[in-house]
């Protein structure tokens, strides 16, 4: 027969209080995450439209696209482009640990065709981007556009 003492039942309570309070952060933390997404889209979106405008882009985002539910996808927002049936994925890629904000330019017929820096240090930092990272990405980005139309033809 097992006998459990006072003292180990006060750190088995104590252990559960911790993991409950962990567990309920990132409760409170996912759950603000999904709903705010629109909200973090338009500021994104608003700050894209900005860099277009300082880089004397004539392009100009649209609309917030929302991805496929229930699959994980790359971490970035799609936006629809006016004008144009032409989408953009905005991601970011490490580079000398510093984060440096993209954009692909991704066709109707899913295929990524161009990727632009949006920011003045991005400008800066992305010949530096070494041309097999940005495949690697630009496959992914096309992946997930080809399973993004496929939902919104649903």
């Amino acid at each position: 027969m097992i006998k459990i003492t006072n003292h180990q039942i006060q750190i088995l309570k104590d252990r559960g209080i911790l993991l409950a309070w962990v567990a309920g952060l990132l409760l409170l933390l996912t759950l603000i995450w999904i709903l705010t997404q629109p909200v973090q889209a338009n500021t994104l979106m608003r700050a894209v439209n900005s860099s277009l405008v300082n880089n004397d882009d004539s392009r100009r985002l649209g609309s917030f696209i929302p991805a496929k539910k229930g699959r994980a996808g790359l971490l970035g927002y799609w936006f629809s482009m006016y004008n144009s049936t032409d989408r953009m994925f905005v991601f970011g890629v490490f580079q000398n640990g510093i984060l440096i904000p993209l954009g692909a330019i991704v066709s109707a017929d899913n295929k990524a065709y161009e990727i632009i820096p949006l920011s003045a240090h991005a400008v800066q930092i992305f010949d530096e981007i070494s041309e097999s990272i940005l495949q690697v990405y630009i496959g992914r980005i096309e992946e997930t556009a080809v399973s993004l139309q496929s939902g919104e033809n649903k």
